[in-house]
């Protein structure tokens, strides 16, 4: 089976807790022990972003250490607060020393996974309203498009997962017309935190695209399977 979630926002290895925020008290144990009785050793957790809050990757190698003794297997990709991630050589041939076997990495790629591929980009703001969003933006677009392009089997479906919602209460960008235009069914996000910013997350059918929101909290600290039939 393949499951998500979002947001781990780890720090073994940094002096950011986030046990200090309502909601989030003693999560990591509760994180280990719902992934442990949810995923089995032969499925796979795609983390959609913001992975540790470390600097950079020997300032991350703990919170690795964390994620690759998770039971299955983990493909992740790069949200806003992930500062430690470098170049893919670079984190590819960390975790090859490390021996962190457990751990793929999803950018400008897509993975074959149970007659799927699994694609995405990290996105960003659905609200640009600066030149420096807007630039960034465009390289998130090109880099959902790498994404999708790299899937070789164009009669298998595209399954996107995104760190920051293409859509999000009435704003939406380009990434999301990308969404719409390659005819993805099904989206997963992040990025958005706290019940009052929950409220604006577009969960369920938009445009033909069925999004689903899996931060860490929103999901009480467990992974969420995904199904391949919008609901």
């Amino acid at each position: 089976m393949i499951f998500v979630i979002s947001d781990l926002h780890l720090s073994f290895g940094s002096s950011k807790p986030m046990d200090i925020f309502n909601g989030w008290e003693n999560y990591v144990p509760q994180l280990k022990e719902n992934w442990n009785k949810t995923v089995s050793k032969n499925d796979t957790v795609v983390i959609v972003g913001d992975i540790s809050w470390s600097m950079n990757l020997s300032e991350a190698k703990k919170d690795f250490e964390f994620i690759n003794e998770l039971q299955g297997q983990k493909i992740i990709l790069k949200g806003n607060h992930d500062f430690w991630w470098s170049s893919t050589k670079k984190i590819q041939t960390f975790f090859q020393d490390n021996c962190f076997e457990t751990i793929k990495i999803l950018q400008n790629s897509a993975i074959l996974l149970e007659n799927k591929y699994v694609c995405g980009a990290r996105g960003w703001k659905c609200k640009s309203e600066n030149e420096h969003d807007i630039k960034i933006i465009k390289r998130e677009a090109e880099r959902l498009k790498l994404s999708l392009d790299s899937a070789k089997d164009k009669k298998l479906e595209k399954i996107v997962f995104m760190h920051f919602p293409p859509v999000y209460g009435n704003d939406s960008n380009e990434l999301m017309n990308i969404l719409i235009e390659n005819k993805i069914k099904l989206c997963y996000y992040g990025h958005v935190h706290g019940r009052l910013a929950a409220k604006k997350a577009v969960v369920g059918n938009y445009k033909g695209v069925n999004l689903q929101f899996v931060s860490c909290d929103y999901l009480g600290f467990c992974p969420k399977a995904v199904t391949f039939t919008p609901s």
